[in-house]
Order: structure tokens, then C-alpha cells, then sequence
């Protein structure tokens, strides 16, 4: 289990005496949704849980989710928690959620947690994966699900700047700006490229914490990588040099998915499930 991201932790708040705590597993397509957090004129997860939530409990609810995903990034297992008075069973939460949430968003599982438990403070490492659909000819049905892209990108050299990655490192040439992290430090434990069949590159990469953006600046820059129009080896002097204006773009967000949210003790039923043949991008 990897450890706390070096950060100055932030301890999370003492919740009030006598309520429960409940832990929500979620997967939602984000396409329509500008990112997790609630704002004011704007669709958002968070605003839709709660809606979805308080008309379940009868009572005004507050949702903290582990982090923020961007506008139109997706979750196969986001991890949310609230707190409630309410004395509905813990089986009847999920179900009950679902048939109040829309299609493109649903509780995957539902935990009674401890009283100190906070999805974001707690979090112990989180996976993230991105997908890009390389072939020639754009897929309508794929469009919102991956990064399109027809030029060819060479897999092996993409996977020799993955590995460069792995391990303890200054991330702030992969930092989107104006995040205002105090410490860009972060340990990825796993990163690697995978292919699929059909022109399907996977990236997968699991850390002790992430930055806004990080994910999609070093798939962009991997992909110019790819594309031969950076050394293999340009990573490492990126991450020594921590600045973000020589690094790649920022890839789409349609491709990135929340994977795994990791605690511990873990969250029943907040494994992953590990994507199969067909569906979007796999």
C-alpha cells in the first residue's frame, strides 16, 4: 500500500456526534458534466449527487468526493462520502440512488465507514487510466470515450518515457496552471503502456497523489514522444527542469478515467473491475 502523498496533509474535520458515515463508489461518463465540483451555473457530479441524495434522505446532504475531475473526464471508481442522520439501511442506498440518478451516473457500492473517514484525506493512492484509439478513420462511437488519433505513435518508445516516471519526483512541468499545490511532489509506483486490439494504447499509472492536470500533460507529452518529435529520454530532463511550458499539450480529457481509489483499511466493494473486451475504449 502506497503511503500518504508528501504533501503537508490536511487533517479532515471532526463530524458531529451520532452520524453516520457513508462511503459511495461511483462510475459515471462524464461527456456532459463540467468535472466533479459544484458551481454555480454549470452541471456537475456533485451537484446531482446531492440533489439525488438529499431527495433520498430527506435532509440536506454534503458530498466530498476524493478528487476533482476535470470536465469530461470519466470514473470507473470515484469514491464520495456524506454524512448522514438518516436511518435507511445501508442496502438500501445504492439501489435507492439509482433509480434517482441519471443514466450516465450510478453508485457501484456502498460502505458504512468509520466516523473519521474522509474520501480525499484518507485516500492512500489512485489509479488513473487513459486511452487512445490509434488507427486510421475517426470512430463515431468512440468519440467521446478516448483520444482519436490516425498518426501513427510507436508503443516501445512510449513505454521507455512511461518508466521514467515511476518513483519520487517534482511534477511541476506536468502541473496545470494555477492549481496552487504547495508541494508538487508525488510517488508513481505504476506506469506503463498497454496495447489492445483495434489500435488501442492503454496508460495506466497509480501514485500517491496526483496534480490538476498531470495526467494529461505527460500523456501529451508521451505522444509527441510517440510521434518522434521528442527523445525517449526527454521526460527526465522535463521533470528536473519543472517547467511546465516545455512540456506536450495537455491530451483531451475524454480519454481519462478514474480507475481505483485505495485506502485502508479498503472499501468493500470499491475495487476496481477491470475492463473487458468491447465497451468504450476497451
Amino acid at each position: 500500500m502506497a503511503s500518504h502523498p508528501p504533501a503537508p496533509s490536511l487533517a479532515p474535520p471532526s463530524p458531529p456526534p451520532g452520524r453516520r458515515t457513508i462511503a459511495l463508489t461511483l462510475e459515471y461518463d462524464g461527456s456532459r458534466y463540467h468535472g466533479w465540483q459544484r458551481q454555480a451555473n454549470a452541471l456537475t457530479i456533485q451537484e446531482v449527487l446531492e440533489t439525488a441524495l438529499s431527495t433520498l434522505t430527506g435532509e440536506a446532504v454534503r458530498v466530498h468526493g476524493s478528487g476533482r475531475t476535470d470536465a469530461g473526464v470519466h470514473a470507473r471508481g470515484q469514491v464520495a462520502h456524506f454524512r448522514t442522520d438518516s436511518l435507511l439501511p445501508l442496502a438500501a442506498f445504492g439501489p435507492g440512488l439509482n433509480t434517482l440518478l441519471p443514466p450516465d451516473l450510478a453508485v457501484r457500492a456502498a460502505t458504512e465507514a468509520p466516523p473519521d473517514f474522509h474520501a480525499r484525506y484518507r485516500a492512500l493512492a489512485k489509479t488513473y487510466e487513459y486511452r487512445i484509439l490509434n488507427r486510421p478513420g475517426r470512430s463515431p462511437l468512440h468519440r467521446l470515450y478516448c483520444w482519436q488519433t490516425a498518426r501513427h505513435l510507436s508503443l516501445p518508445a512510449m513505454a521507455e518515457a512511461a518508466a521514467l516516471v515511476i518513483g519520487e519526483h517534482n511534477f511541476s512541468a506536468f502541473q496545470a496552471s494555477g492549481s496552487g499545490v504547495v508541494n508538487p511532489v508525488r510517488r508513481v509506483s505504476e506506469a506503463h503502456w498497454e496495447a489492445r486490439p483495434g489500435g488501442w494504447l492503454i496508460f495506466r499509472v497509480r501514485a500517491n497523489g496526483f496534480l490538476r492536470g498531470m495526467v494529461r500533460a505527460l500523456v501529451g507529452t508521451m505522444a509527441e514522444i510517440g510521434w518522434g518529435k521528442r527523445p525517449e529520454g526527454d521526460l527526465t530532463r522535463l521533470l528536473a527542469l519543472r517547467d511546465r511550458r516545455l512540456a506536450g499539450p495537455t491530451a483531451p480529457a475524454r480519454g481519462l478515467y478514474l480507475v481505483e481509489v485505495e485506502y485502508d483499511p479498503p472499501l468493500i466493494g470499491a475495487g476496481e473491475e477491470r475492463a473487458g473486451g468491447g465497451g468504450q475504449g476497451s
